[in-house]
């Protein structure tokens, strides 16, 4: 690698069964196969020598379905969460990344073109979203066993780690139902379609309770799904729950009043990191392997690389957001978390594109599938690689997996060039603009109480409110320099890597931490890498690349060009093929 300082100077078709499967739920009483069968009935069943025979649809009661079609508040099964324990890990850097892992590390997948092959039936819950969907697809399993057993899985794990702040099982079942009638009818089939899938307590669900992690929105239940939710549902996808969030996505930590902390499946102890912390837990978990998440500061980078999986931040407007809370609209996106690149790529097909209910959103691309970009290779990509964007401290253990997952670019065909951008450090700009804008969302709750909000959160609106409208158009206009700056950096360059986070998992209770290896930090000197890209808008992904002597799980951010989703795409996938994660499990089970 080269060293050098540098100077300073149409969008995918919606599939035709867009309704969703919940739309055959209005037909499942009608079909002729679904009469004089009980309720927990399967179409697809295995006989003793593992075939699939076809069993009789259960029939949903006619005149139940039309009384929960009238059922406009639904309230979604709550489920506490409970202390962990702590495990042990090691105590010198890993020789070999496979070896000594604390985790399971199950090979599900079959050859070239054939389906996985299970061993247990609870190995579908650490299938892939594309290999569920191929495999109800081909009738192989039933989308009421998938279901069943990710709930089974919620039900046992949530108690230890808080992941989920709403289960929506039973209104899950009963689109699994439709979903599998669906299937032996030959009803048009969306590209996930039976695959199970949750959404972040920020993000608006119809008739399931919205919260953002607020008491001031305990008994919030929205008439709308947002924009993202909307589309994978039309996808097929079913919905199995909401996830923990802190009270409107305030920090990088993830606890409420509401609901308390969620805790991170590699050790319980340690935080999960935020916002989106209960959706990284719950794909790393093994509770679904789809998550809608939000992101305007790291807010779905820093818990995916906290536990180990993948999690792409969309360019700016390119999931729509609608309906929303109030909030910073020109940082904030909605993006996938997973625990494949693939996954992503797909989720990000169904829920990109323009919607006019949203004014940010972009339109149209003609790029073709984010899938496709998976295959795109990218041999002779020139890729920037900086330990600390000249300004971050970093933990060793961190900057060492991320220096080898630099060389592993290389080895890949990239021209990767260590750099120290000249750019300022952008967390004055970030942290006065984020607080006027939350103040100015939520500050009039302050009269209500102080009490009812999240401490740290009060301690933001308080800073907020200090903010005069000189600071916070002087902050507006050194963004504008700092995204000429960024701009001007990436035009030499088609990617730019950096480490996810500064440091590994650190003890819930802590908002960050006041040190890295012995040296003081910022407030957000522990996430320093995350929020920059926030405010400059280029898509940014985070791929996990090893684990610390504690064996925690570390992540590298993979930035883009503006608008270049694909690019990030297709270098995440290529380092995935290259350095295989998705097998490597949390000891959860």
């Amino acid at each position: 690698m080269r060293h050098r300082r540098p100077h300073a100077p149409p969008a995918l078709q919606r599939h035709p069964g867009a309704e969703g499967v919940g739309g055959v739920l209005a037909r499942v009483r009608d079909h002729p196969d679904s009469q004089g069968h009980g309720r927990q009935a399967h179409l697809l069943r295995r006989d003793q020598g593992g075939r699939d025979a076809r069993a009789g649809p259960p029939a949903p009661d006619a005149d139940r379905l039309d009384r929960d079609e009238e059922r406009a508040l639904r309230e979604p099964r709550e489920i506490p969460g409970r202390v962990g324990g702590l495990r042990q890990g090691r105590r010198h850097l890993p020789r070999d990344r496979d070896r000594g892992l604390p985790c399971h590390s199950r090979g599900l997948h079959g050859g070239a073109g054939e389906p996985p092959q299970l061993t247990a039936v609870d190995d579908l819950g650490w299938l892939s979203a594309l290999d569920l969907a191929g495999l109800i697809r081909k009738k192989a399993v039933s989308p009421v066993e998938v279901v069943d057993v990710v709930l089974a899985r919620i039900e046992r794990l949530n108690p230890r780690l808080n992941a989920f702040c709403a289960v929506t099982a039973e209104e899950a079942r009963e689109v699994a139902l439709a979903a599998e009638v669906a299937v032996m009818t030959g009803e048009p089939l969306g590209p996930l379609h039976g695959v199970p899938f949750s959404v972040k307590d920020l993000v608006f669900t119809r008739r399931v309770r919205t919260t953002g992690g607020s008491r001031l929105f305990a008994e919030h239940v929205p008439e709308e799904d947002a924009v993202a939710v909307e589309r994978l549902k039309g996808a097929g996808a079913i919905l199995v729950g909401k996830t923990n969030t802190p009270e409107f996505g305030h920090k990088g930590v993830t606890d409420n009043p509401l609901f308390g902390v969620t805790r991170n499946p590699w050790n319980p102890d340690l935080t999960a990191g935020g916002s989106s912390g209960g959706a990284g837990v719950a794909v790393a978990a093994g509770l679904g392997p789809l998550a809608v998440g939000t992101d305007g500061g790291g807010s779905i980078r820093i818990p995916a690389s906290f536990c180990g999986i993948y999690g792409l931040k969309p360019s700016h407007g390119r999931v729509p957001q609608y309906p929303t809370f109030r909030g910073w609209h020109g940082v904030s996106v909605t993006g996938p978390m997973t625990r494949t690149v693939r996954d992503a790529a797909l989720m990000l097909d169904v829920m990109a594109g323009p919607d006019d209910r949203d004014r940010h959103s972009l339109p149209a691309e003609d790029g073709g599938p984010y899938l496709a970009a998976c295959d795109a290779g990218i041999a002779g990509l020139s890729v920037a690689w900086s330990p600390d964007l000249g300004h971050g401290r970093v933990d060793p253990h961190v900057e060492h997996l991320c220096r080898e997952a630099a060389e592993r670019f290389e080895s890949l065909g990239c021209h990767v060039e260590v750099v120290t951008p000249s750019w300022e450090n952008p967390e004055e700009i970030f942290r006065v603009m984020s607080a006027a804008e939350t103040y100015a969302a939520w500050g009039h709750a302050m009269a209500d109480g102080e009490d009812r909000l999240d401490r740290s959160l009060v301690a933001v609106l308080r800073f907020g409110r200090t903010i005069g409208i000189e600071s916070y158009l002087g902050a507006a206009h050194r963004r504008e320099d700092f995204w000429t700056e960024v701009q001007r950096f990436l035009a030499r360059f088609d990617l730019l890597i950096t480490p996810t986070v500064a440091v590994p998992p650190f003890p819930v209770g802590k908002p960050g931490l006041k040190e890295i290896d012995g040296h003081p930090v910022s407030p957000l000197g522990w996430m320093p890498f995350a929020f920059p890209f926030n405010l400059t808008g280029q898509p940014a992904a985070t791929v996990p690349v090893g684990f610390t002597p504690s064996g925690l799980p570390v992540g590298l951010q993979i930035v883009g060009r503006r608008h270049a989703e694909r690019a990030v795409l297709a270098a995440s996938a290529a380092f995935e093929a290259a350095a295989p994660w998705a097998a490597r499990h949390p000891d959860v089970d």
